[in-house]
């Protein structure tokens, strides 16, 4: 349809002035700095408890005998909300900072990200292992939120620290701060993810608390895309690397007490079979074996890429299509942050929409649905008009809508395949089994972020400077169609998932009675 992009979509006349170098740091006292840290602290605590709420009221627990108390739904939320303050700044800034801000060669960044996160990839299913292994008063999951939170904040600082390494160090320090931050959310996240599959026996119940989470999740990915860009600017000035580095110390503040908080308020109710042995050979064995996760890994790398991809090319096509300079056009927030924040919203709705209906769907059959909305909405930012702002919005607001459940309904699946596994191999592997979901992340992140430096690098993309025709068609491809396409084999991994609603609830039946049974010595 398209053999090249129209001129309209360059925007020279917006776009001619070179970036702006980090100049010096603007005089303040560490007196000031600090105030305006706990100030944001202040407001992002408010915020949280504001959202907790919201969702508490808007919510409910499901009316089954094994609803959870609201405060544990929120407690359990919290977790993903420090998870993502990290998650959603790595996903939107991250190649942003490297690249535009840093200084750092795309190609370069390219290769980092798949080198780093390809080590990390094994680390999922070896902390799977341990943390099903693991045995203490808390439980399995629960402790490893007490212990990480404090190495997870100050990993993720360390990314933004910005230490006097010089030009020839900055790529050797990427490498080494990425690769810890990364170790570290696997030792939290793996735990914390199979955490969902413990709160409950009840698949229903486990879906509302996948509500939860996710507009916890939301709620993190809201703040992070309405707070950071004017964080930066208020904190760094001129200094735009100072700017990242004092808002990540904030939210590296903000994840530590956002943990502890989920590590308090939650307790974990479903214990593996009292006669299962331990044997991490034939529970990879049986991993392998089970279709239902197969199938799921592969959807969740696909919804990974595609979130990844839409999200880190984000900035790109604001500042080099759009033409966005930063002017506000909505109380404080220029076009880049109000298009950021509006999806997060929108996510958060859709995630308040999914519970109320928790009850009555085939998780499925809605998650393929949704998601081919998804996959057309966002696809079709490729013909739409770059200086037509609402239309942009209007269309960008149906696209996070649905993806918001889709993320809740995929993350409740997995329960259902833990579920699956022991009812089929007689073995609960429950950390084994979600640490498919965190390998999914890190895999999708990994295509994404290796693939985004490559079409801004193959479409010759000039750092600071006008882009060409060619330039600019890369940064629309990789807002646009990419994204619609790996959303597109997310629904087709969907829909091949074998475990409908009628097969889940004769697995949760079984499964009931089989633990009700009174215990049989051989």
């Amino acid at each position: 349809m398209h053999a090249g992009r129209p001129p309209q979509r360059v925007h020279p006349a917006r776009t001619n002035a070179p970036a702006q170098r980090p100049g010096p740091r603007r005089p303040s006292t560490l007196l000031g700095t600090e105030c305006k840290s706990l100030a944001f602290c202040r407001v992002v605590l408010d915020m949280a408890g504001g959202l907790g709420q919201v969702v508490a009221r808007e919510m409910g627990a499901p009316k089954n005998q094994d609803g959870l108390s609201v405060r544990e739904y929120v407690g359990y939320a919290l977790g993903d909300t420090a998870s993502c303050f990290f998650f959603w700044t790595f996903n939107i800034f991250l190649t942003y900072y490297y690249v535009d801000v840093w200084g750092i060669p795309a190609a370069a960044v390219s290769v980092m990200m798949l080198v780093v996160r390809f080590f990390d990839a094994v680390n999922d299913p070896l902390m799977g292992v341990i943390a099903d292994r693991t045995k203490t008063r808390w439980g399995k999951f629960r402790p490893f939120l007490l212990w990480m939170a404090i190495p997870y904040g100050l990993c993720g600082y360390a990314i933004f620290a910005n230490p006097a390494v010089g030009d020839a160090g900055r790529l050797p320090y990427a490498y080494i701060t990425y690769t810890l931050m990364l170790v570290a959310y696997t030792a939290i996240n793996v735990p914390y993810n199979a955490l969902l599959g413990v709160l409950s026996p009840s698949a229903a119940t486990r879906t509302v608390a996948s509500g939860y989470r996710f507009a916890g999740a939301n709620a993190g990915g809201l703040l992070v895309s309405l707070f950071v860009r004017p964080l930066v600017k208020e904190l760094g000035g001129d200094d735009e690397m100072a700017g990242f580095q004092q808002t990540m110390a904030v939210f590296a503040v903000a994840s530590i007490l956002f943990f502890w908080a989920c590590f308090a308020n939650t307790e974990e109710r479903v214990t593996p079979p009292p006669a299962q042995r331990s044997e991490v050979r034939g529970e990879l064995v049986e991993l392998v074996r089970n279709r239902p996760w197969i199938v799921l890994l592969f959807a969740a790398v696909f919804s990974t890429t595609f979130i990844v991809m839409r999200a880190g090319s984000t900035l790109f096509y604001f500042k080099y299509v759009v033409g966005d300079d930063g002017t506000p056009v909505l109380l404080f927030l220029d076009q880049s942050t109000l298009f950021l924040s509006s999806g997060m919203l929108c996510q958060v709705l859709g995630n308040l929409v999914l519970t109320r209906v928790a009850d009555r769907i085939d998780k499925r059959k809605a998650a393929t649905f949704l998601t081919l909305t998804t996959a057309v909405c966002f696809a079709l930012f490729f013909v739409l008009p770059a200086d037509n702002f609402p239309l942009l919005l209007a269309f960008n607001a149906v696209g996070m809508l649905c993806m918001g459940p889709t993320s809740a309904l995929v993350f409740a699946m997995y329960g259902d395949v833990a579920d699956y596994g022991e009812w089929k191999f007689g073995r609960r592997s429950t950390a084994l089994v979600y640490s498919a979901s965190l390998f999914s992340l890190k895999t999708g992140s990994m295509l994404a972020g290796a693939l985004l430096p490559v079409f801004l690098d193959a479409f010759g993309f000039v750092r600071g400077a006008d882009q060409n025709e060619t330039a600019a068609l890369g940064i629309v491809l990789a807002f646009s169609l990419v994204p619609g396409l790996f959303a597109l084999l997310k629904a087709w991994a969907l829909w091949a998932f074998p475990l409908d609603a009628a097969k889940v609830v004769q697995i949760e039946r079984e499964l009931r009675e089989r633990r009700e049974a009174p215990t049989v010595a051989a």
